[in-house]
């Protein structure tokens, strides 16, 4: 009977233990693409030749503020595949989605939206390239995985250093520099 007893106190407990604030908040409401280009200039003369491109590759991403703690994070993914310096194919994907990211302070929300965020969008914009470039009938282009937490202490360190030449000059700025991949 002793036992029992215990269970109730334990149960009694447990909804004090849920009135504890809970932290920082993450959550993926919606991805969706928002914008997709795919342009063959050089259609059909381009499928006579040997297929030995030369491939472009470029990546940003922004974000936007929709509403208190939810942001639209959008990842733009173009690439470009040259013969010859005549371009075979380009093709641009804006691969979007909505997160919601509550009590994350400043230095946590910038990074959060740098690198969390896009690493979440990349594989569909990933298929959305893939996509629009074997419809167009081209051998698939499967682009390798991308480091975002990388790329994102590569561009802090890039800002640290630029800060430290501007200080060095003697110019100042009334604002940090914003990093391309959030604007």
């Amino acid at each position: 009977m002793a036992e029992n007893e215990d269970d109730k106190q334990e149960t009694a407990a447990a909804p004090q233990a849920t009135d504890k604030p809970q932290g920082p908040q993450f959550s993926l409401q919606r991805i969706y693409l928002k914008d997709s280009s795919f342009e063959s200039p050089r259609s059909p003369k381009v499928f006579q030749n040997k297929w030995t491109p030369k491939i472009n590759f470029d990546i940003k991403t922004r974000n936007s503020k929709i509403q208190d703690d939810v942001y639209e994070v959008v990842l733009v993914l173009t690439a470009e595949a040259k013969l010859e310096e005549e371009t075979a194919f380009l093709v641009e994907v804006h691969q979007s989605g909505i997160f919601s990211c509550k009590d994350f302070d400043d230095t946590q929300l910038e990074q959060l939206l740098s690198t969390v965020c896009p690493n979440i969008l990349y594989p569909y914009a990933r298929e959305a390239i893939d996509g629009l470039v074997t419809k167009g009938s081209f051998p698939a282009l499967m682009l390798s995985p991308i480091n975002f937490d990388a790329l994102y202490a590569q561009q802090k360190q890039a800002q640290a250093e630029q800060a430290g030449k501007d200080s060095g000059n003697g110019s100042t700025s009334a604002e940090p520099p914003v990093p391309e991949t959030a604007q």
